[in-house]
């Protein structure tokens, strides 16, 4: 069955934060190394209630890929063109899933009139970003442990 791309809503909350924590936990190892006391920093805000307030934030834009049901990627746009999250399933890696959602994001960011996306990158990340036309636009940072490389891509 074909991939489908729409926009995310509350009834999504606990399938996303499922996606989230999965994805975090089994992709990220190069981020956080199986350090528990770093995995739990970045999980304990991954929780059904809070991205449910995610994607009721006036502001936000959120995007799920779903195929055969399930919910795949999930990707999140705030109004100020930071990609706050974007996330897929283990077993939808290089599937294409995270570029259907960054196309997502960087449409909407278009028509709401945005000139360039920003965001911190996790070194798991990071390489998939730079093949999509993002740039380095300052040194790394650490948050909850991890290493973000900041970086910024203007929309044509």
């Amino acid at each position: 069955m074909p991939r489908e791309l729409r926009s995310a809503d509350a009834a999504d909350a606990f399938a996303i934060c499922t996606l989230l924590r999965r994805s975090i936990t089994e992709c990220c190892v190069a981020d956080h190394a199986n350090d528990a006391e770093r995995l739990a920093a970045w999980l304990r805000n991954k929780t059904p209630e809070n991205v449910s307030r995610w994607l009721l934030s006036a502001g936000n834009a959120s995007f799920v890929t779903v195929q055969d049901a399930a919910i795949t990627g999930f990707a999140l746009l705030n109004n100020a063109g930071e990609v706050a999250l974007c996330y897929v399933l283990p077993e939808a890696r290089f599937t294409g899933t995270g570029k259907v959602l960054l196309t997502a994001m960087e449409d909407c960011a278009r028509q709401r009139g945005l000139t360039a996306l920003r965001l911190h990158s996790t070194r798991s990340a990071l390489d998939f970003y730079l093949r999509n036309g993002f740039q380095v636009t300052d040194e790394a940072v650490v948050v909850f442990g991890i290493t973000a490389t900041p970086l910024r891509k203007t929309l044509t």
